[in-house]
């Protein structure tokens, strides 16, 4: 079981890495929409996304087995049906930041650089919600 809690703690790490400089790579993107600048960007993103992509996948599916292994967890209190709707508000963060990666493809920017520095600091907060939540077990 540490073993498997370990590793969805490594995956967990490497999606929010993803999570966290993705957006960072849209700021820059937005600054410097002419090439050279752009077409570097724009692959910096694709493969950072893909890194991304494996994380997350990787996370989300140890957590559903920790939480198989441990389902008593679900009758702990609240606390893990509220991070597990933080975990369906991540995914769809994720999803988000695809689909702008694909808008970034096809030069189709609409965002300014200020929106993508607000829009960054989504993870940050989720990341908040989750430990708290987690170590915390408040209700």
């Amino acid at each position: 079981m540490r073993w498997l809690e370990a590793f969805h703690i490594i995956f967990v790490v490497t999606w929010f890495a993803g999570l966290f400089y993705l957006p960072r790579l849209f700021v820059y993107a937005a600054e410097n929409p002419r090439p050279p600048t752009i077409d570097l960007l724009k692959i910096m993103q694709r493969r950072l996304l893909m890194i991304t992509h494996i994380g997350g996948a990787l996370a989300v599916i140890l957590g559903l087995s920790l939480l198989i292994a441990q389902p008593w967890h679900l009758a702990s209190g609240g606390w893990m049906h509220v991070k597990l709707a933080l975990v369906a508000g991540l995914v769809a963060y994720h999803l988000w930041c695809w689909r702008l990666v694909g808008v970034f493809v096809r030069d189709a920017n609409p965002h300014s650089s200020h929106w993508y520095r607000l829009f960054n600091e989504v993870p940050a907060l989720f990341l908040v919600l989750v430990v708290i939540l987690v170590v915390v077990k408040p209700f």
